[in-house]
């Protein structure tokens, strides 16, 4: 550990010494859509100690993975799901199998002041709630990320299977095609509300319109997500993907509500 931490602080010593690039020479990382907001203050805040800017994808995991072993110029990349990671390392797309940085929760996500928020021992009381609705005539929808491709819209499948709703929920769902947008339709006008991330329902930008309930975590599988260096990666990719997994780094994904192992 405690050559690393040197490495690490020779490596952002040089990166002083040669002076900032420009923005488009910039690295870029390719992130999961739940650290949109966690990400980008880690990235401001990197930048502001060492003069180095970053240009941040966010997305869903899958397609990321699918683009990075088709040659996308990705230098760091941080999944949701630490598979997509283990699968390019294995065909020798990346440095090595990374590191774990995070584990992910999964909350219920409304309006505020749509009805009654759902309680920690219900918390799909309000999925039940949109069924009975439906069955009434009425439409509620149920938002979360697309399963195929987005770690938390498995999350969000798992738990609904959990409670038993998942084949009830199909007139009613509505997928995004990351968890991000997914958290956009769970605050539109016709959507009940949508099972999304929780460091999504942590940032100010949602927090100031929107309520949630966690789920529990042993309703889905653990959502233990990895990022790794790409074979492309620079001195300044590399880093901030060391920079990351320091103090400095975790404490502001802390904030966002990611715990790490």
């Amino acid at each position: 550990m405690l050559k690393a931490k040197l490495a690490h602080g020779l490596l952002l010593a040089c990166l002083l010494l040669i002076g900032a690039p420009a923005q488009a020479g910039a690295p870029i990382v390719a992130a999961a859509s739940d650290l949109q907001f966690a990400l980008t203050e880690a990235a401001e805040q990197f930048q502001q100690q060492t003069g180095y800017a970053l240009r941040l994808n966010f997305g869903s995991s899958g397609n990321f993975r699918r683009q990075i072993a088709q040659g996308a110029p990705f230098e760091l990349y941080l999944s949701a799901d630490e598979r997509y990671v283990q699968a390019l390392y294995e065909g020798g797309y990346t440095q090595d199998e990374g590191v774990i940085y995070a584990i992910g929760r999964l909350v219920w996500l409304q309006r505020s002041g749509n009805d009654n928020l759902p309680s920690e021992d219900v918390p799909l009381a309000a999925v039940q709630s949109a069924l009975e609705a439906h069955a009434n005539g009425a439409t509620q929808r149920i938002a979360l990320a697309n399963p195929d491709h987005a770690p938390y819209g498995v999350a969000a499948q798992q738990v609904l299977e959990h409670a038993g709703l998942w084949e009830q929920t199909q007139p009613l769902r509505i997928l995004g095609e990351n968890v991000s947008q997914a958290a956009q339709f769970a605050l539109s006008d016709d959507a009940r509300g949508g099972l999304v991330a929780y460091s999504l329902a942590l940032a100010p930008a949602l927090s100031e319109r929107s309520e949630y309930v966690l789920i529990p975590e042993d309703w889905h599988s653990p959502l233990r997500q990895r990022m790794v260096l790409t074979n492309q990666a620079g001195d300044i990719a590399t880093a901030f993907y060391q920079w990351l997994q320091e103090d400095e780094g975790q404490s502001i994904l802390r904030t966002y509500g990611f715990n790490s192992e």
